[in-house]
């Protein structure tokens, strides 16, 4: 198609969706863009050394979490691999809910089983499609999610009370649920958010939610054998599916949101029992908010001891740690860039 007719076809169609006034400005847009080739765009990249400016420019992603991958990973050509694979959307990955539903299930769907979650399979079509999902007897969930969900419940062992802190919308409570109710477990979600705890609320069946700040669940009385905290994060390690998320947040976001993580997992071992589990969990392979984290974490609770990671690990995912942690990453896995950690509370 000619470059002009393109145009054409994308400005009409952007008047019909989002109105005239917009669609003269994506016509403005498209049209002093097309006046150049690829090219011609991208020859004054050349000149520029610095690696991490290039691949910001390049990738479109801001330098600052350019610098961050780079810091994780020392090597650029493994930092573009992240960049890319953060521009191609997801499709969706279904999991199944054990007591309702079963991987195999999925599969015979036309789903495709997932790598390393043994509850998960990836299905190109609607999940509403589905009558397992519009019947919630089955999910969408990231694999990433899944796998944090069912180390965390390998971990938690014996564990009887078992507590999501931050449970909205609901993803890792729906699966950590149906496995505590398997195992004839007892679960609780809480989420500071009403309309969040209300989704939370569709997919754990009877067992309670609380709505209310996770920094003061010590105001329930409750204690719990194995914690949760998937803590309010960047969300870097889900840029493939919220793109825009990379513009809004900046290092002002990122000191107020550590701060907040510290917050939670003070509340979160504060009503743990003597030899429970602490799971610390993100959607974010920031330093700031996972390796640091874990460090301060030990050095204000020496009560606790981490765990080694691994020892729970899925057949072929050795490669996903950092030190003792789970840290997932979306070029090399194809999953989000989730981070978990594991801790043990010895006295």
């Amino acid at each position: 198609m000619a470059t002009h007719a393109a145009v054409s076809a994308t400005v009409e169609l952007a008047r019909k969706v989002i109105g005239e006034s917009k669609a003269s400005y994506v016509n403005a847009i498209l049209r002093k863009v097309s006046a150049k080739s690829l090219e011609e765009w991208l020859s004054p990249l050349e000149e520029i050394q610095d690696p991490v400016v290039k691949l910001s420019i390049l990738h479109s992603h801001p330098e600052w979490i350019v610098s961050a991958y780079y810091d994780l990973l020392k090597d650029f050509a493994l930092v573009e691999a992240e960049l890319v694979a953060n521009n191609v959307p997801a499709s969706p990955t279904l999991v199944s809910w054990p007591g309702e539903s079963t991987q195999e299930e999925l599969v015979e769907l036309g789903a495709v089983a997932t790598r390393f979650s043994p509850y998960g399979a990836r299905f190109e079509g609607s999940p509403g499609s589905l009558e397992l999902v519009r019947h919630r007897k089955a999910g969408v969930q990231d694999e990433g999610s899944q796998l944090v969900a069912d180390i965390f419940m390998k971990f938690a062992g014996s564990a009887e009370n078992i507590l999501d802190l931050c449970a909205g919308p609901g993803g890792k409570a729906a699966l950590i649920s149906h496995l505590a109710r398997a195992q004839g477990k007892n679960f609780f979600a809480n989420e500071i958010s009403e309309p969040r705890a209300a989704l939370v609320k569709k997919v754990v069946g009877s067992f309670p939610v609380i709505v209310g700040d996770g920094r003061d669940i010590a105001s329930q009385t409750q204690r719990f054998d194995a914690i949760l905290a998937d803590v309010p994060c960047t969300g870097l390690g889900a840029l493939r599916r919220r793109p825009e998320v990379r513009w809004r947040r900046t290092l002002q976001d990122l000191r107020a949101l550590t701060e907040l993580q510290r917050e939670l997992s003070d509340a979160a071992i504060s009503v743990l029992n003597v030899g429970g589990i602490f799971g610390y969990a993100t959607c974010s392979p920031h330093f700031a908010e996972t390796s640091a984290q874990v460090q301060q974490i030990l050095k204000l609770h020496p009560e606790l001891e981490q765990l080694e990671i691994s020892q729970h690990l899925p057949e072929g995912l050795l490669d996903a740690t950092r030190g003792l942690n789970l840290s997932l990453w979306t070029g090399r896995h194809e999953t989000d860039s989730m981070f978990l950690a594991i801790f043990r509370k010895v006295r």
